[in-house]
């Protein structure tokens, strides 16, 4: 047992697999004490069960760790709170969530129906935000705590995941604005897009050249949830996002204005239709070079790197 996060108080939805059980194991192995939440359902839906959350719960136990499990659905205010509640009850306080937590439901946006698209940014975006905001309202008063939420490459757009896209672009907003409202409470908010071998990942029609293992993640988010996640001007880390893909982690730029032009006079669309593509321009997006070259890969029945 390490001691990295010695003392803390750590949830983690979507404990039951993959990465979010790999998060769970990895923060008990370094001393905090772990409320592993899981609905426990497949990534396509399915009957729920505690059986996967109780799993972990053992796992870290028979190691020497202290765990407790929730099953509840975290797609709900009460299931978000419940999470929180339990740490509260079992352990008296909370410093840290990490949201894994998520579902698919693939499909092309001019096929997708409200049944395909619901329940994605539920799990992701309105799960990612029970948690928080459970959360936010004890560290707020405690003045300390770590709240971490799982995005995706994706969040620059998908083919045929618009829900999940949406969602992960969502959750990004979500931390960036929640790191700028609890900065002066002590309370930190970061976001991770990972990039490991995973149930989700194993259906990504592509060969993935930089891609690593769930542990990878987990250490990751472990330094996140630590006391030295600080910056080299001091300041604790706050409002990032970070890809992890094995042996790589980088770090995404903030949102700004990349080129601006003015006008004399008010505008009209003829006087925009002159200005905008040789002043203002636009920022070409790499991800339909990419498509491109997946579809000339496919026809050549070759199957593309990216």
């Amino acid at each position: 047992m390490g001691n990295f996060v010695a003392g803390k108080v750590v949830a983690v939805t979507g404990a039951g697999r993959g990465i979010g059980r790999a998060v769970a194991l990895a923060a008990a192995a370094e001393g905090a004490k772990v409320v592993v939440n899981d609905y426990g359902v497949g990534i396509e839906g399915g009957e729920p069960t505690s059986e996967i959350a109780d799993g972990v719960v053992k796992e870290i136990l028979a190691a020497g760790g202290e765990a407790v499990a929730v099953a509840d659905d975290i797609s709900t205010m009460a299931g978000g709170q419940r999470v929180v509640d339990t740490a509260l009850a079992r352990y008296g306080r909370i410093d840290g969530v990490v949201c894994v937590a998520g579902i698919l439901r693939e499909r092309m946006l001019f096929n997708m129906s409200e049944e395909e698209w619901d329940p994605v940014v539920a799990t992701h975006l309105k799960g990612t935000f029970t948690v928080f905001r459970a959360a936010s309202a004890v560290m707020r008063k405690q003045g300390s705590g770590t709240l971490i939420g799982f995005t995706s490459g994706n969040h620059q757009g998908s083919v045929a995941q618009a829900n999940y896209s949406a969602a992960k672009g969502g959750i990004i907003s979500l931390v960036r604005s929640a790191a700028l409202g609890l900065n002066r409470y002590g309370v930190t908010a970061n976001a991770v897009a990972p990039v490991a071998r995973t149930r989700m990942s194993a259906n990504v029609p592509m060969e993935l050249k930089e891609i690593g293992e769930p542990e990878d993640v987990a250490a990751l988010v472990t330094y996140l949830l630590s006391d030295r996640a600080v910056a080299v001007d001091g300041e604790k880390i706050t409002g990032q996002v970070y890809t992890v893909a094995g042996p790589k982690i980088a770090v995404w730029a903030q949102p700004r204005e990349l080129r601006a032009g003015y006008a004399e006079g008010p505008w009209t669309p003829e006087k925009i239709a002159d200005f905008l593509p040789g002043t203002v321009g636009t920022d070409p997006m790499p991800l339909l070079a990419q498509l491109a070259a997946m579809a000339k890969a496919a026809a050549a029945k070759d199957r593309p790197n990216a």
